[in-house]
């Protein structure tokens, strides 16, 4: 009635519906419940942290930072609150692989065996590659996850996927973390079974390790952050310049996943604040 009280008259729309006025009339005099304004403070703090997300959490993400900030409330309630917003969340697609293997080249042995669990930081390194297309052409990104936190601890963009690509995303890996004897674990491209990528992971102490040809289970985690990578941003942006997709993609992976993007593998924590919970669980165990 109060949407059409400009058109028609309440005393008529009372008639049609069959409603007294004086109801209405109460109805509009009535000051909200206290559940109406417990909803409408919910509403705007969901908001305010969909808005954060660049808009792209949804209710399981929302209900995360929810609990962290001391509200309670359930998941059934905040999905509610956001369908009458109008507010979702991102979906995750499949992104394309861009490696391709080099029959003559000999590949590292599998060191993994789809076995990824990895107790601490800097034991298990999964690697791979994608592409960023811009209307400049494509720009190349090589990544290195920590298997442990699902962080990206490596990372290189270029105009090519050549073999340096993926050496310079180790050599910020190594560079970061100094690891001792760590795996790295990759698939059968011709950049990763190339001589100049084993004998930097020689120089360097890493053991290089090879999933088995065309296996999507053998680098899920890096599949993992590519759709999200797909999804929250090279899916709801375009770039004229490579330039201006090198800057994004650098603000995604440093200022966005790694320190705060919830990840449901990880007890919706961030890949930052994983770690950083997990080492002071050790300081309060150590005497």
């Amino acid at each position: 009635m109060t949407a059409n009280q400009a058109e028609y008259s309440i005393q008529m729309m009372s008639r049609t519906l069959d409603v007294s006025r004086s109801g209405f009339y109460a109805y509009h005099s009535r000051p909200p419940s206290a559940r109406q304004v417990a909803d409408d403070a919910l509403t705007d703090r969901i908001a305010t942290i969909h808005e954060a997300s660049k808009q792209t959490y949804g209710a399981p993400r929302i209900h995360a930072e929810l609990a962290e900030d001391g509200i309670q409330v359930g998941r059934k309630r905040i999905e509610r609150l956001m369908k009458a917003k109008g507010l979702r969340g991102v979906s995750r697609r499949k992104f394309v692989v861009t490696t391709e293997r080099d029959p003559r080249a000999r590949p590292a042995s599998d060191l993994v065996d789809r076995n990824f669990y990895a107790d601490a930081p800097n034991m298990l390194w999964v690697a791979d590659i994608t592409y960023v297309p811009t209307w400049a052409g494509f720009l190349y990104l090589a990544v290195v996850l920590d298997a442990f936190s699902r962080r990206i601890i490596g990372w290189a963009m270029g105009n090519d996927q050549k073999a340096q690509l993926v050496i310079d995303a180790m050599n910020m890996a190594v560079t970061q973390r100094k690891p001792d004897s760590v795996i790295h674990h990759s698939d059968q491209g011709s950049q990763y079974t190339s001589v100049a990528f084993g004998l930097r992971c020689k120089e360097m102490g890493v053991r290089p390790s090879m999933g088995s040809v065309g296996d999507c289970y053998d680098n899920a985690m890096c599949e993992s952050f590519f759709a999200t990578l797909e999804c929250e941003l090279l899916d709801r942006r375009k770039f004229k310049t490579k330039a201006e997709a090198r800057v994004a993609c650098f603000e995604f992976i440093e200022g966005w996943y790694n320190p705060s993007r919830r990840h449901s593998a990880l007890g919706y924590k961030s890949p930052v604040n994983y770690e950083r919970t997990a080492a002071e669980g050790l300081e309060s165990l150590s005497p």
